[in-house]
């Protein structure tokens, strides 16, 4: 025969009897300091603001326990290229079986009224010019919007051009192994 459960009863004088909520209320009470630690970080000065947070690139940057060769028909040198040479920038969503990276916001030091976000889309295994599509898109501030303006001309150029190098170096340290 199953076993009944019964339901749990305070004991006949117990806090719980005479104060009805009490158990709400102690849970809440926990909740809420196991939660307060949580709120009780240091202030963010404006330089933390706009220091990277790529936590992403603190695990491996080959996404597949290091290897040379990623799922999908992503090239694993452009992948960690990509990575290491926007990590400068915080990285929002990275998929390396897809080949997308797109950054967060970035506003340089130097330049508090403009900010930056980089899409990089990998295309193909091979390492090739044309299997790295890089978008740059920046902002300008405008009192207190953020209105969209068009980079330099060469930016996305220079930059496909800085990640396809670090891509190569990364490729002749592998001993020229294509993947």
């Amino acid at each position: 025969m199953p076993r009944r459960l019964m339901p749990c009863r305070p004991a006949p004088g117990s806090a719980a009897r005479r104060m009805p909520g009490t158990s709400w209320l102690s849970a809440t009470a926990l909740l809420g300091l196991v939660l307060l630690p949580a709120c009780s970080g240091s202030p963010r000065s404006a330089n933390d603001l706009t220091a990277p947070r790529n936590h992403l690139l603190a695990e491996d940057r080959g996404a597949s326990g290091g290897e040379d060769k990623l799922k999908g028909g992503v090239n694993a040198y452009l992948w960690r290229a990509t990575l290491d040479t926007i990590s400068f920038m915080p990285v929002a969503t990275a998929d390396a079986e897809g080949g997308i990276i797109l950054t967060d916001w970035y506003t340089p030091p130097a330049a508090h009224n403009e900010r930056f976000k980089i899409t990089a889309f990998i295309l193909d295994r091979r390492l090739r010019s044309d299997a790295l599509r890089l978008s740059v898109f920046r902002q300008v501030k405008e009192g207190t919007e953020w209105v969209d303006s068009a980079p330099a001309a060469n930016t996305a150029s220079d930059i496909t051009g800085r990640i396809l190098s670090r891509a190569r170096k990364l490729r002749a340290d592998n001993g020229n192994r294509d993947d």
